[in-house]
């Protein structure tokens, strides 16, 4: 659960580039260089397991960006990036696992 003003936060979906329009896949206007090592030349590569965040709640590790995982966020009916209230859940019946 996110609020309206944390979803402009939300990283973006992988897609692969469009052709030619500053790509990083094509060697035309400053892409690519040819005989590059990829793995040395990338610098905000993704490591799925050097992410240091974690829930405040369950401490458990968080796959985006915020304060709260998606279970502890919606049992509280909260936003998992800012922790404001979202949704009223006095209502449900939840059980605290």
């Amino acid at each position: 659960m996110v609020c309206a003003k944390c979803e402009k936060k939300l990283s973006k979906v992988v897609v692969p580039d469009k052709w030619k329009e500053g790509a990083n896949n094509t060697t035309e206007g400053g892409g690519r260089k040819i005989g590059e090592n990829k793995l040395l030349s990338r610098k905000n590569r993704f490591q799925p397991y050097g992410t240091s965040a974690k829930c405040t709640v369950c401490k458990s590790t968080l796959h985006q960006e915020g304060k709260y995982c998606h279970a502890c966020a919606y049992k509280k009916g909260i936003c998992a990036m800012c922790g404001r209230q979202v949704l009223d859940t006095t209502a449900y019946k939840q059980s605290m696992q």
